[in-house]
């Protein structure tokens, strides 16, 4: 059976923009929910990209939905998938990475193995995936689920929430909490070019953040 829902809204492209400028690394210095398992990789190096996620579900080696969704995907999208606990069939391979590409999506994730990893890189769209495998889906018609709430990564995915992603990681957050997130993440990474100007000036870095003062004062508060 196949369940085919509407696109949702997208994030503002504002939003994105904004949300891009933050390393998700960044991000997990305050923040510990909406991160995918360290697993699902970045295949491609140097890339962060910041879009809409639009989610499918689908189990085994039948990819169907892969191809239906290739054909509702929209600019700025990110296409992410919940393959159910499958990691021996790729569910993207050079073919759906190229037609992702063409409609404008910005990455793909997936809960699972990816393939073809020359024309991957020869395409350019980013994918994380959770390794690489020969065996590939193929297109049986049996099922398949569109826009409804996934799991990928170990994190729930709704259809709309923004997706951040570069090679230390894959975050998944709501639209709503970008800002936020987003303006903490840029401003600690300005502060940290501040503070390592200062250990190239010869300070040290236990001085600079305070951790030599406060191991300091637990020392002394334990020696009575």
């Amino acid at each position: 059976m196949f369940t085919l829902k509407d696109l949702p809204a997208q994030v503002d492209p504002d939003l994105l923009a904004l949300l891009v400028k933050a390393e998700p690394a960044t991000i997990g210095h305050f923040r510990h929910e909406g991160f995918m398992d360290p697993d699902v990789r970045a295949l491609l190096p140097d890339r962060r990209i910041a879009g809409t996620a639009v989610t499918i579900r689908f189990a085994g080696m039948d990819s169907t939905i892969v191809h239906y969704a290739l054909s509702h995907i929209r600019p700025g999208d990110v296409l992410v998938m919940d393959r159910m606990g499958d990691r021996r069939h790729a569910a993207c391979g050079g073919g759906v990475a190229f037609a992702a590409r063409e409609a404008g999506a910005v990455g793909i994730i997936i809960d699972g193995p990816a393939t073809d990893i020359a024309e991957l890189r020869e395409y350019g769209l980013p994918v994380w995936a959770r390794g690489l495998s020969a065996v590939t889906g193929k297109r049986q018609y049996t099922h398949g689920e569109f826009c409804v709430p996934i799991s990928c990564g170990g994190v729930t995915v709704h259809p709309g929430d923004a997706v951040l992603a570069d090679e230390n990681g894959v975050l998944v957050l709501p639209a709503s909490e970008i800002e936020p997130a987003a303006n903490r993440a840029i401003a600690m990474q300005l502060a940290e070019k501040k503070t390592l100007a200062r250990v190239a000036a010869g300070e040290k870095i236990a001085d600079i953040n305070g951790t030599n003062q406060r191991i300091r004062e637990v020392m002394e508060k334990a020696a009575g």
